[in-house]
């Protein structure tokens, strides 16, 4: 993708994130392979906006590259450190202290007197050497596509040491939300409770559907008679294709919706389904509806441009 994710949106560093979002939308509607087919230039773009988008919508991803701590791709940046020796030995830093540390040779010492101090602690309150603490919490990404998020699931993690974690996905769970798993984080010390474990969810995009809240949007294609005539036009839904009525007349970027047919979660009323329209002409424009048309345009012809250019 590009070094700049900016520049694959179009937009400004000071961008806000409804301004990421709608400068993404209207790439991946223009730019949709679905609705180009064949087009190498656009399919690029399509994936650089997306790409780009992948990066910023997370304001935690977005901080974290603003600040060149990682590059476009998500991969982490290596920056020159000043590490603690570096400090040290320079007059007034800010590591000397009244608890008899500033001529410590190294920070393992620091490490190691904390831990004597709390062992010391620890034994004063028990009687014994040892000493009861919680564990600590972990955290995970967890990657789930459109579907899985829509409908729920389950899915496991393969952890570091070869076991596996089964996180169950609720219905309905938004790119971005974190799940919490109540014990299963690290270890505790003596009779301390284990940690908890966090799942941060990545939704990934699909083929048709873009998800606003609870609703579903998605691009309908349909024929020029289609448009002109009316009808019922099977649409696909997160739930099985429905039939939708196309009114007589209807226009590319005119938007209907079929209600109740968005993302349900537990506790909130389904979200709606908004279908756009775009009337896509025929592979290949025979003599007869040319010459049906220009018949027509000799007796209806109309400006849909008109005051554009006033």
């Amino acid at each position: 993708m590009s070094n700049d994710p900016y520049k694959a949106l179009g937009l400004p560093k000071s961008a806000s994130d409804a301004e990421i979002k709608k400068a993404y939308r209207k790439l991946a509607r223009t730019h949709h392979p679905d609705l180009n087919p064949g087009d190498t230039a656009a399919e690029e773009k399509f994936k650089a906006a997306s790409a780009a988008y992948d990066l910023l919508k997370d304001p935690e991803t977005r901080s974290r590259f603003d600040r060149g701590e990682i590059d476009a791709s998500g991969a982490e940046k290596q920056p020159e450190r000043k590490f603690y020796r570096d400090y040290a030995q320079q007059q007034d830093h800010g590591y000397q202290s009244s608890q008899g540390y500033a001529d410590m040779g190294d920070m393992s010492d620091v490490f190691a007197d904390i831990l004597r101090r709390r062992g010391q602690s620890a034994q004063g309150r028990q009687g014994q050497g040892g000493f009861d603490a919680r564990g600590a919490d972990s955290r995970y990404m967890l990657d789930v596509d459109f579907m899985e998020a829509v409908k729920g699931g389950k899915k496991r993690i393969s952890l570091p040491g070869g076991d596996n974690l089964e996180v169950a996905i609720p219905r309905g769970v938004a790119d971005g939300q974190t799940i919490r798993l109540r014990g299963k984080g690290g270890e505790g010390s003596g009779k301390g409770p284990r940690g908890d474990a966090y799942v941060k969810i990545s939704v990934g995009d699909h083929r048709f559907f873009e998800r606003d809240g609870d609703d579903i949007r998605v691009i309908l294609p349909i024929t020029i008679d289609e448009a002109m005539l009316g009808g019922k036009v099977p649409t696909p839904t997160i739930n099985g294709s429905v039939n939708l009525t196309i009114p007589a007349g209807a226009s590319s970027g005119q938007t209907l919706r079929l209600r109740g047919r968005g993302v349900t979660r537990a506790g909130k009323p389904a979200g709606d389904q908004r279908v756009e329209l775009r009337i896509v002409a025929p592979p290949k424009v025979d003599a007869e509806l040319q010459e049906f048309l220009q018949e027509w345009r000799k007796k209806n012809s109309y400006d849909p441009r008109r005051g554009m250019s006033e």
